[in-house]
């Protein structure tokens, strides 16, 4: 077991250690406000890792501490891996992003868009065109989550069992099933909204590959890059280092909630937020993307591949808020774009902290996130607990490290 540690001095590195600490101050105050279990924050520059903090408690019940090597529910992090998983077959011919979706998944042919009405009255019409592929990677296919309450596809949704897109009791394939029998909210590429898609996408990996995603991601991603703690599941020596999953109370404090089943391998493999990591499993994969696809002289992927997927992939090189359906409208998607399954800083001006032209990054349901600033030859990460409503942390935490940035 390998595990992240620091590899040289912040003022080598070109970061102003007094904003470094700053930086560990202002998160290690959520935590001693009770809002926050603990956390681990960690930044390269050119690949080595010139800060490393971790703080507070991985349990509190127990008063087990944030270590290094704490592994994480990574939530929707885990999509940039299932975006690599496609272009892995892209790149083999296998499959192109301009395949129809019903080439791989017949259940989503002859696709139709909500037009009105609710229940057993809901009215449709044709789609103007098929969902491909390229749909999907970009959040563009028409598909969205129940939990959004926006929408009345959204209900459809929460009616069908898929609020927060796992139908009970069924594997990939039953729930993608699920998903094709709705209507889409908007003609394919017409329009970006968050989605289900990765999901999808999880299950073609599937097909195309004749392989189960989480044998997949094992063979042909995780094991190539040396990360041996990622994975849909943890085994029994590495429980004890899973980090408790916590939600917000009413009073602002943390309690423990239930979360996506990861003690055994799990019936279903979402390609949208199942993987489990740790600080050193991520910080591997984040340099290969940042090294274009290769790491150690493993090369993953083509640097044309790893160039088009985090670059703005939206039609007319259009922003997150312009393009995105009205719960994406918001301040903090001003000055993005969108790649595969990361999003992409179009322009730093309009940004909501400070940032640097061509930055990308995600986030996860339990408060972690990532970014990779290629400018800067830099890589973040952020990782605690915390399926949270109310802090809103990464605009402060994007603030702060782009203070420490000297050069």
């Amino acid at each position: 077991m390998a595990q992240l540690r620091q590899e040289v001095d912040p003022d080598e590195a070109g970061l102003d250690v007094r904003a470094l600490d700053r930086l560990d101050r202002r998160v290690a105050d959520y935590v001693d406000q009770g809002r926050l279990p603990g956390f681990l924050v960690a930044l390269s520059r050119g690949g080595r890792v010139a800060r490393l903090t971790t703080y507070g408690l991985r349990d509190v019940a127990a008063g087990l501490p944030v270590e290094a090597d704490t592994l994480w529910r990574i939530y929707s992090m885990t999509k940039p891996v299932t975006a690599v998983a496609v272009l892995l077959l892209v790149e083999e011919g296998r499959l192109s992003l301009d395949d129809p979706l019903e080439r791989h998944l017949p259940a989503f042919a002859d696709p139709v868009v909500y037009v009105g009405g609710a229940g057993a009255e809901v009215r449709t019409r044709p789609a103007a065109g098929p969902i491909l592929v390229r749909h999907l990677l970009t959040h563009t296919a028409g598909l969205t989550f129940g939990f959004y309450h926006r929408h009345p596809v959204d209900a459809l949704y929460r009616e069908a069992g898929l609020e927060y897109s796992v139908p009970p009791g069924k594997d990939l394939a039953e729930a993608v099933d699920v998903y094709a029998r709705m209507p889409l909210q908007f003609d394919p590429g017409t329009q970006w909204n968050y989605s289900v898609a990765s999901n999808v996408l999880g299950r073609v990996v599937e097909v195309v590959s004749g392989r189960p995603l989480d044998a997949f991601f094992a063979e042909r991603i995780l094991r190539p890059l040396g990360m041996s703690d990622t994975g849909f599941h943890v085994a029994p020596e590495q429980a004890d280092r899973l980090a408790e999953l916590y939600g917000e109370t009413d009073e602002g404090g943390i309690r423990p909630v239930p979360g996506l089943p990861v003690h055994s391998r799990p019936r279903f493999l979402s390609g949208s937020g199942g993987l489990v990591s740790c600080a050193y499993d991520f910080h591997r994969f984040m340099e290969m993307l940042r090294r274009g696809g290769e790491l150690d002289g493993v090369r993953l992927l083509s640097a044309d591949s790893v160039a088009r997927m985090t670059s703005n992939q939206l039609p007319g090189n259009a922003g997150l808020r312009s393009f995105g359906s009205p719960v994406h409208q918001e301040r903090a998607n001003d000055g993005l774009g969108f790649g595969f399954n990361v999003s992409v800083v179009t322009d730093p001006s309009r940004t909501l902290a400070p940032t640097a032209l061509g930055t990308y990054g995600w986030t996860g349901a339990a408060t972690t996130a990532f970014w990779v600033d290629p400018a800067h030859e830099l890589t973040v990460q952020f990782m605690t607990q915390v399926r949270q409503e109310t802090l809103k942390i990464f605009p402060e935490l994007r603030r702060l490290v782009h203070e420490a940035l000297v050069d």
